[in-house]
């Protein structure tokens, strides 16, 4: 069924308005599988002045209506018996041609996935595909200029986060969500650059993890612990760190390294072991349980691989450090479990993203490797280590490193290849920009002198 507004004009290709538009597929059942077109959706939009000036959309009857799984329909509600009266994709093809080619194309996350769904569809009819003068793909502008305040930042959590209702699945409605959300969007920026005293959003807060249950109530959250230490940290005068590095040494009681809360591999049963959603204020995030509690791991020993990893950036412009160790094989079995949880849930939630195995077999050396996140905290305009980094000399005695700034190559010439540490880190499920799987955060780390 096609519905296009009532309009004075019908558009021609290569007009001045942006095409924001969305498209709704099928969902791949197995590798090697293509996507189908079931949908699509587009609005016009004068630059100017942000008003709609034409809109369109069209369910679209794919070749193979058994392509529509159960996953596809649990995806975006749409079934075989919607589109078995469809028009196919050659029967509308002129109109989209017509309001795709020569105009700016705008829509989330369409440069990873609607933009080659279009140009497939187009291929298989043996037609020449539509090309843009200019792209917006709203999902890695908003994250890098908006940050990652809305969690994920997907429609469906950036539409929750401005009240702006569930998203629907469906191509015209999440065109019109996003038009909204780019205009939310633009306006808390615009406001906050006017007062950036007074609207500032950034806190030590903004980035903190999410709470977990502490199975100690006797003693404070770990998160808790972090931020204290972090407020302890900010009030360092910067004159007493040494000349040579922007950490100071502080000497601990034995015991005072350890983490209550977090298990060893030989601790954990993997027949216990459930993946199931946690609530996060307006969102539900991911998370990995052990006998119906949040599991927390530690692991001593650690053969570090390769130092501090700067490749990666995070919303804020920042390097995303994380460094690579060899697994031990009880804890590989831990994370593999985990891991397997997790991607079975995240395929029954209908997510079509690329899953990242979280345990590495091969590639760096002859054992089975990890990355380890060490996230930072913004504290105005400066950013601190969210870890806490302590060293284990020769003698046994343990130092904390206090740090007053993120130095990735300092850093770096403290994480040497070959030695050796203990980590305590949290399992932090995640499904952005099409990848997914599980990442591990580390809250607690300890070097061992050589």
């Amino acid at each position: 069924m096609e519905v296009a507004s009532p309009a004075r004009w019908v558009p021609q290709a290569e007009g001045p308005e942006i095409a924001f538009f969305d498209t709704e597929t099928t969902v791949p059942s197995r590798k090697g599988e293509s996507y189908s077109l079931l949908e699509f959706g587009a609005i016009l939009v004068c630059p100017k002045r942000l008003v709609e000036v034409f809109s369109y959309s069209t369910l679209i009857k794919p070749a193979d209506l058994d392509a529509i799984s159960v996953a596809s329909v649990r995806c975006n509600g749409i079934t075989r018996e919607s589109v078995g009266s469809a028009p196919t994709f050659a029967d509308v093809a002129d109109t989209v041609y017509a309001i795709l080619h020569g105009r700016v194309w705008a829509g989330h996350n369409i440069v990873r996935f609607d933009c080659p769904r279009i140009k497939e569809a187009f291929s298989e009819i043996g037609r020449t595909s539509p090309e843009p003068k200019g792209l917006i793909d709203t999902l890695p502008l908003l994250t890098q200029r908006f940050g990652r305040r809305a969690g994920d930042m997907k429609m469906a959590s950036l539409a929750t986060y401005f009240g702006l209702g569930r998203q629907s699945h469906r191509s015209l409605d999440d065109v019109r969500m996003n038009l909204e959300v780019v205009k939310n969007c633009a306006t808390v920026l615009f406001l906050e650059a006017s007062l950036p005293d007074v609207l500032s959003v950034a806190t030590p807060l903004d980035e903190l993890p999410i709470t977990r249950t502490n199975t100690n109530m006797a003693s404070p959250s770990n998160e808790t612990s972090v931020l204290v230490a972090h407020i302890e940290e900010m009030k360092l005068d910067s004159s007493n760190a040494r000349t040579a590095q922007s950490y100071t040494i502080i000497p601990i009681d034995e015991g005072s390294s350890g983490f209550s809360g977090y298990l060893e591999p030989d601790e954990v049963l993997t027949q216990h072991i459930t993946v199931s959603p946690l609530p996060f204020g307006q969102f539900a995030k991911t998370a990995v349980f052990h006998k119906d509690v949040p599991l927390h791991l530690c692991c001593t020993s650690m053969k570090i691989c390769f130092g501090v990893s700067t490749k990666f950036l995070d919303s804020a412009g920042r390097p995303k450090l994380n460094i690579v160790v060899e697994v031990p094989e009880k804890l590989c079995k831990v994370l593999e479990q985990c891991d397997e949880m997790a991607l079975k849930m995240s395929m029954e939630s209908g997510s079509i993203s690329q899953w990242r195995p979280l345990v590495k077999k091969d590639g760096y050396v002859n054992q089975p490797t990890v990355r380890i996140h060490i996230p930072t905290v913004a504290n105005g305009d400066r950013v601190i280590y969210s870890t806490e980094i302590y060293q284990r000399e020769l003698s046994g005695n343990i130092q904390k490193l206090v740090f007053t700034k993120v130095d990735a190559s300092e850093l770096d010439s403290l994480f040497i290849p070959g030695h050796k540490l203990d980590a305590f880190f949290d399992l932090d499920a995640y499904d952005y920009q099409q990848n997914a799987g599980i990442r591990l955060v580390a809250r607690r780390l300890v070097l061992h002198s050589k």
